[in-house]
């Protein structure tokens, strides 16, 4: 048996929790993905797999064998890598990126990503909850905010801005708050789990943090329907500089409370400590970085004369 070849096979599944999303990531067969894991599980004697109608998870054993595999796979790719130099890389990588920032930042990272390795399967997974690479399985998380304690290292990337904003038809209709007391007189829509206790933190131009209070109306789980109930009048609300500033610069939208602004978030890398970083994820990374920098030098050129 190709034992390398088996643990790739068992650590995709484990991490998708699905045979047949495995095999598609490997593209090979579903019948072949489950007759290599249970050759596994014969050779070592052990269940490594957790198997029901519905579920499927790694047992005990299992996850230790994961994280062993995870290693040995790693060690493998990095040793090939620094033979081949600089050619093309191999594999699947899987990265995990907040919502609104992954679908304006990644795609030209991903693109340029194609472009120079072709044989390199991407995985990508965008929701806003915080992602361990360590125990979810990614290569690389992309995260917005305090990355917090976990068994991960951090690496920060950048900065990213946020503009509390209404539609030109929410303002002459409703009027336009001069301070951020007025904020709870008007309809509030957010992101879900943003601002929680209804509050809305602001940053004076001394620096000094206050936080007034919002009538939230509206909470969605993405930030695409924000974006849409902000345009069309709907409500006021928050939203990433990167999604709005187009939408800025044309007066679709306008800036509220210029005096005041709602503090960013830093973008932070997370990724396995402890040993060196793989080829791909290093690639991934000086990519995302690169696209990081040039958009905030397109946002500044697009909201200099706004703000």
């Amino acid at each position: 048996m190709d034992h390398l070849a088996a643990m790739r096979v068992f650590v995709r599944v484990v991490e998708r929790g699905s045979m047949s999303a495995a095999a598609r990531d490997l593209g090979i067969g579903q019948p072949a993905v489950s007759e290599r894991i249970e050759r596994l599980e014969a050779e070592l004697g052990v269940r490594l797999l957790r198997r029901s109608t519905r579920t499927l998870s790694a047992t005990d054993m299992g996850a230790t064998f994961y994280a062993l595999a995870k290693l040995a796979i790693e060690a493998a790719d990095n040793a090939l890598s620094a033979v081949r130099g600089d050619a093309p890389l191999r594999g699947t990588l899987r990265i995990a990126a907040p919502q609104g920032l992954g679908e304006v930042l990644l795609p030209r990272a991903l693109l340029r990503l194609r472009e120079a390795h072709p044989e390199l399967r991407v995985d990508l997974v965008l929701n806003d909850r915080m992602v361990d690479p360590v125990t979810e399985g990614v290569d690389l998380s992309l995260r917005l905010g305090d990355p917090g304690e976990g068994g991960f290292a951090a690496r920060r990337l950048g900065h990213v801005s946020r503009a509390l904003v209404a539609a030109p038809a929410y303002l002459e209709r409703y009027g336009t708050p001069e301070r951020p007391g007025e904020l709870v007189g008007h309809a509030f829509a957010r992101v879900s789990g943003l601002f929680g206790g209804g509050r809305l933190p602001l940053r004076a131009a001394a620096g000094r943090i206050l936080t007034a209070p919002i009538d939230v109306v509206l909470n969605v789980s993405h930030w695409r329907p924000l974006h849409a109930v902000l345009l069309g009048g709907g409500a006021i609300g928050v939203l990433q500089l990167p999604v709005c500033a187009q939408d800025l610069a044309a007066g679709r939208l306008k800036r509220l409370l210029p005096a005041f602004e709602v503090p960013g978030l830093d973008l932070h890398a997370l990724y396995p400590p402890g040993r060196p970083m793989g080829s791909r994820v290093r690639t991934v990374l000086a990519l995302v970085e690169e696209e990081v920098a040039r958009l905030s030098v397109e946002i500044e050129e697009v909201v200099k004369n706004i703000f």
